[in-house]
């Protein structure tokens, strides 16, 4: 039964997202709410009938042709088909030729999913909405999920979402490609959502593991995605998808089970998924193609030389370099701390600590724990301050723990 409820999950996350866009993409945005309700339906028959009969050989063959029946008669009995949804389409068409028209071919997935991205990425919705939207509509997500990932609760997700797809109606958002003098413009748009997703995923406070990975995956599959339309198949989307494989490649050395985070330099290289490694290269490589140079692309040049195990002043200077270029575009307080580090690790501590003091982070955790290491070979007080600092605003037990062992250090 485990393993029967396991695979009907599998299936759920892979194709309910497909089934929404392509329901979504012939009657309009304005019906995605009864699409979503549409293909539970269509999974609620297929649980309570595979139970007894079992997966059919092709189930998702079964579940289309379900959802094709169910999406006619919904639109039939409450008569929006013949009054709404009819004169705008102008179909004059047999009974069979109109289910017919619900395509769940390779191609017409494709095609819904990418116009799908498009429309939920649209600039009229908040970005959190929009992050919200993708992990519903696009990656299948349920609401309990969802409000996990966001550190909330399901009312909250449900109004949020809710009034998302009341921005979708009211602004008359189609299912369709920008224009394509529109695509640059938008396609910014839509990268920033995905890099937003899959930090939501690589840098969780849940402490769901499945849950963090499923959000990279997901991040990854849209960026994926993108590379296969020649329109938005360019260098600074390759640039993002070459960002995610590279830490992706590192997700199973960060974790040691549900709450552990494991620093770079204490993890395991021998758990870096060298596949995702060498994927990520070749995205890198691609993205070098044309003269824009864009955050995505020296984030990416900075998780490549991370993906070297080895630790050289070589390997340091370069990342120094890119961290500098990359505050010059792209300032963050984050960014400028990962400088720091940098700094310290190319250059060495006395050249890093009047920077690091400079930056003043006080309420975050990593900007203590760095001052720690940093004041340990002049002053063990001021490290041992510091990483009780750094304790203090750890959000997990695992990192308090981990804080807690490098003062018992210091004490011996």
């Amino acid at each position: 039964m485990e393993q029967y409820q396991a695979a009907i999950k599998h299936l759920f996350k892979q194709e309910f997202a497909k089934m929404v866009a392509v329901i979504s993409k012939l009657y309009g945005l304005q019906y995605i709410e009864i699409a979503e309700d549409i293909v539970t339906e269509t999974f609620l028959v297929a649980t309570e009938t595979w139970e007894h009969k079992g997966i059919p050989l092709n189930p998702a063959a079964w579940l289309y042709t379900v959802a094709k029946q169910k999406t006619l008669q919904h639109f039939r009995r409450d008569k929006i088909y013949n009054e709404k949804v009819l004169p705008q389409l102008s179909l004059q068409q047999t009974e069979h030729e109109e289910i017919s028209e619900l395509n769940f071919s390779y191609q017409n997935i494709k095609d819904s999913q990418l116009q799908m991205l498009f429309a939920i990425c649209t600039p009229a919705i908040a970005s959190e909405a929009q992050i919200g939207l993708a992990l519903r509509i696009l990656c299948g997500f349920g609401i309990d999920e969802i409000a996990e990932a966001f550190l909330s609760n399901k009312e909250t997700i449900n109004k949020r979402l809710f009034r998302a797809k009341e921005k979708l109606r009211n602004e008359k958002i189609q299912l369709e490609f920008p224009p394509e003098n529109e695509i640059a413009g938008r396609l910014a748009n839509v990268l920033h959502v995905i890099y937003l997703l899959f930090s939501e995923g690589y840098y969780s406070k849940t402490q769901n593991e499945i849950l963090r990975k499923d959000l990279c995956i997901e991040a990854l599959r849209l960026g994926l995605m993108l590379t296969d339309y020649d329109k938005t198949n360019l260098p600074k989307t390759n640039a993002l998808v070459a960002l995610m494989c590279f830490h992706a490649s590192r997700f199973n050395a960060r974790q040691a089970g549900a709450e552990a985070l494991i620093l770079y330099a204490q993890q395991d290289t021998a758990l870096w998924d060298k596949q995702l490694i060498n994927q990520g290269i070749h995205f890198l490589n691609l993205s070098a193609q044309g003269t824009e140079v864009t955050s995505y692309h020296l984030e990416a040049r900075i998780a490549y030389w991370h993906s070297r195990q080895e630790d050289t002043p070589e390997k340091w200077g370069s990342i120094l370099q890119l961290y500098n270029r990359l505050l010059l575009i792209n300032y963050s307080p984050i960014v400028a701390l990962n400088r720091t580090y940098a700094l310290y690790k190319a250059n060495g501590p006395q050249e890093a600590l009047p920077e690091a003091e400079k930056l003043k982070l006080e309420h975050i955790h990593f900007y203590h724990l760095l001052l720690g290491e940093l004041y340990k070979s002049t002053d063990k007080e001021k490290t041992k301050s510091s990483y009780e600092k750094a304790k203090a605003l750890a959000k997990t037990q695992a990192e308090k723990q981990g804080i807690q062992d490098k003062i018992d250090q210091l004490i011996r």
